[in-house]
């Protein structure tokens, strides 16, 4: 088990045979050899000097191909990553092997405008019994997702709309202190975009858009593989792109965001109007049951053939389409993954996304574009948070 692994690359190559290692699994070394166009004598001196340092391992012979058979290389077993995955309502954490494969996760009941000392404390309470349970002492990176502008290079949110308390907070090294491992920071959506890249359905897509729609709607944007920030982080922030509609005012500031109609918050708003005005039984009788809605009772209600929230459902997926569209137009994905938790209203939601965005973009566009529903539902997020901080711990000490 892992007690006190504190191994980093030390150089470029290292990095790139690490990297290699995570997304591809164990590989013969001659193998290695021709994927980085190094000598086999190079692959031999790095893999030797990565396992004195607890990164990789030697597995036994690789098969026979006639003549004599090279040796297999693995990421170390005992390599652990934590992903912190917080979102507006919720988190989720969990523990990842080298690989990204996840080993355990646990949702933890907290809003995210509780502020970020009951927040990250609560969170890091459930990474701690994990890694107990695991017999892990600490790990070798943490990543952490929150929804709102983070400034990636400093580890800090900015001015986040619906997180009251979190602007400026050492959110990063916060997590680094109290786990003694590295950490990043990153936005929530480019963190599950991430997680879709490694594996989701995306896993084999080299330009791509992750939509999430949850509390907040905002957009991942993955370009040749990488995922894209912008200059100051702020790439993707398509809840805050107007939309038609009535002057509705956004959690921003602004009117008219496609987030004030489309998110998960309008989305309860406008059903518990929408039952508290006599226009949905069903939602009337959620609400009477619950105690306030949430948008998968618009989802309950639309499967009990309820019309007033099947017309929230369609003008909501409509919205989005709309948005997705121009976004289509502008940008030429090669695919579309649409996740988050308002995502779980499912494939009536996707089909008026869809629709909109076909119908409003140029058939050269979408004719051989996919829009669909992620898989990784709440593992995306741990993943995601994983494989960025794996990249900082993968990466050399000093460049050469």
């Amino acid at each position: 088990m892992l007690h006190s692994l504190s191994g980093r690359a030390e150089s470029a190559m290292q990095a790139r045979l690490l990297t290699v290692l995570r997304d591809q699994g164990p590989l013969p070394r001659t193998a290695l050899a021709d994927r980085l166009q190094v000598s086999r004598t190079t692959i031999a001196a790095e893999v030797g000097r990565l396992s004195e340092i607890g990164l990789t391992q030697e597995t036994g012979p690789a098969q026979s191909r006639g003549g004599r058979r090279s040796t297999m290389v693995a990421l170390a077993d005992d390599i652990r990553f934590v992903g912190i995955a917080i979102g507006a309502t919720g988190t989720t954490v969990g523990v990842t092997d080298g690989r990204l494969d996840v080993l355990r996760t646990e949702k933890v009941d907290c809003r995210i405008d509780m502020g970020p000392d009951l927040v990250l404390r609560a969170a890091l309470d459930h990474v701690r019994r994990l890694l107990d349970e695991l017999g892990v002492e600490r790990p070798m990176g943490v990543g952490v997702g929150v929804p709102g502008p983070v400034d990636f290079g400093r580890g800090v949110s900015v001015a986040p709309p619906l997180m009251p308390g979190w602007d400026g907070y050492p959110v990063r090294d916060t997590v680094s202190r109290e786990l003694g491992c590295p950490a990043v920071l990153d936005n929530d959506v480019n963190v599950m975009a991430v997680g879709e890249l490694h594996a989701g359905v995306a896993r084999h897509a080299r330009d791509f858009l992750f939509v999430k729609i949850g509390t907040g709607i905002g957009c991942g944007v993955v370009v040749d593989g990488e995922l894209y920030r912008g200059v100051n982080g702020c790439a993707g922030d398509i809840g805050h792109i107007q939309v038609r509609g009535d002057g509705r005012r956004c959690v921003c500031g602004n009117t008219d965001c496609l987030e004030a109609y489309a998110g998960g918050a309008a989305l309860a708003r406008d059903a518990t109007e929408a039952a508290e005005r006599g226009r949905s039984a069903v939602l009337a009788d959620l609400l009477a049951e619950h105690g306030l809605l949430r948008a998968c009772d618009v989802g309950t209600a639309v499967a009990r053939g309820d019309l007033a929230a099947a017309t929230l459902l369609r003008e909501s997926g409509q919205r989005v389409g709309e948005v997705v569209a121009g976004l289509v137009s502008f940008f030429n994905p090669g695919l579309i993954v649409i996740g988050g938790r308002v995502s779980g209203l499912g494939h009536a939601l996707l089909a008026e996304i869809r629709g909109t965005a076909y119908q409003r973009s140029l058939p050269l566009a979408t004719g051989n574009l996919p829009i669909v529903l992620s898989e990784l539902v709440d593992a995306g997020g741990v993943i995601g948070a994983s494989r960025l901080v794996s990249a900082e711990v993968f990466a050399p000490a000093v460049a050469t």
